[in-house]
């Protein structure tokens, strides 16, 4: 089997050979976007889901379709502590300079650079010097008052008025929207709650982890009525045999059915885990058919690979306190996990003991709460590594 002509691609954010299962999620953006093109209000989206369920793979998908039907894109990561000025600033100046050049009357473009201008210099003082060798004049009174939700607020309706002088619609669209602060949350969900009540052209596609509604709702209790949150989960046992026979059939190899059922077990459906027993069973078959004998030899180089590519990276960042409460959790099965059972397994005489590293493990993005009381991993399978990483838990 030639690795070149090899269909799958197990990377962070790689678009796979075949998107399936995902086709009402992008219904939805497809919805969203063409009722803001017609001015009529629609909620926009904040994606949800476990690691390694293919969420940055959807965003860049909603951005290419986005970009073939002539909306403006804009598309950045979230990182912990980063300041959403810093976040949005750069790309949102490019964006502006494009549809300035977009032939019509009007100047609302430039006006909105302007306030754009003026926000960065109102946030200087938070996020230190910063400089986009913006060659215009900031508009004195807008989007420079300090106050976050006032100004963010203030730019997102010069941005999306621009857009609409050009009939265009822009999409905002945030990975790892979980990072942003509580008070920047805050913020973007007041500015979008304006750009809809205006009903502006302007629409938020975002993905995070599943503690990202309740987030939400803390920030702003109308949150759930702005935006819709759809769960992005594993796939189904004949969406994940369509992942993986589809892209060989194309080439001309087959995969066969018990081996795509191998797959399924070992991955529980989970489509970063798929495409590295694809990618493996690929390289390892000397010939068309993939078998299942060929899948099972193969997982002795998946898993390794797994161990240091997808969940070393993330436990090398623990503390041993923490470890030591995963590994717990791990003892006590796959999930999810009543705090009680975590902190008896611990040794706590009560969960209060517990509270200190369950916040900093929330906060990390490991664990998150699916219900009061319970807690479960934010990395699929990551249950069964911890009893690889520390085999015996005492």
């Amino acid at each position: 089997m030639d690795p070149i002509a090899n269909p799958f691609s197990p990377g962070a954010g790689a678009p796979p050979p075949e998107l399936v299962g995902r086709d009402d999620v992008l219904e939805q953006v497809r919805v969203l976007l063409g009722r803001l093109a017609l001015g009529r209000p629609e909620k926009s989206l904040i994606l949800t889901g476990l690691r390694g369920v293919g969420k940055t793979v959807l965003l860049n998908e909603v951005e290419r379709r986005a970009t073939v039907d002539g909306h403006r894109t804009l598309i950045v990561e979230a990182r912990e502590g980063q300041h959403i000025g810093e976040l949005i600033a750069p790309n949102l100046r490019q964006l502006l300079y494009d549809l300035d050049r977009i032939k019509g009357a009007g100047n609302k473009a430039r006006r909105a650079l302007a306030v754009l201008r003026s926000f960065i210099g109102g946030i200087k003082v938070k996020v230190g010097e910063l400089d986009f060798g913006l060659d215009i004049e900031p508009e004195k009174g807008s989007a420079d008052s300090g106050d976050l939700h006032t100004d963010l607020t203030n730019l997102f309706v010069a941005v999306a008025e621009a857009a609409q002088e050009r009939d265009k619609v822009i999409v905002l669209l945030i990975d790892e929207i979980q990072y942003i602060d509580e008070e920047a949350f805050s913020a973007l969900i007041r500015a979008m709650h304006r750009i809809q009540q205006r009903l502006l052209p302007l629409a938020l596609v975002a993905a995070g982890l599943p503690i990202v509604p309740g987030l939400a709702g803390d920030s702003k209790s109308y949150a759930e009525r702005l935006f819709s949150f759809p769960s992005i989960g594993p796939l189904t046992r004949e969406e994940s045999h369509l992942a993986l026979q589809e892209p060989t059939r194309e080439v001309g190899v087959e995969f066969e059915t018990e081996a795509a059922n191998a797959v399924f077990e070992y991955t529980e459906g989970y489509p970063y885990f798929l495409q590295e027993w694809g990618y493996q069973a690929w390289n390892t078959a000397e010939s068309s058919p993939i078998t299942v004998e060929t899948v099972r030899g193969t997982t002795a180089t998946v898993i390794p690979r797994l161990d240091k590519n997808f969940f070393r990276v993330r436990f090398d960042r623990l503390t041993p306190a923490e470890k030591r409460t995963l590994r717990a959790m791990a003892e006590l099965g796959a999930g999810p996990y009543r705090v009680g059972d975590i902190a008896s397994k611990l040794g706590y005489k009560s969960t209060s003991s517990l509270s200190p590293v369950r916040m900093s493990l929330i906060k990390k993005g490991m664990i998150y709460s699916p219900a009061h009381g319970n807690v479960a991993f934010t990395v699929p399978l990551f249950d069964q590594f911890m009893k690889r990483a520390i085999p015996d838990f005492q």
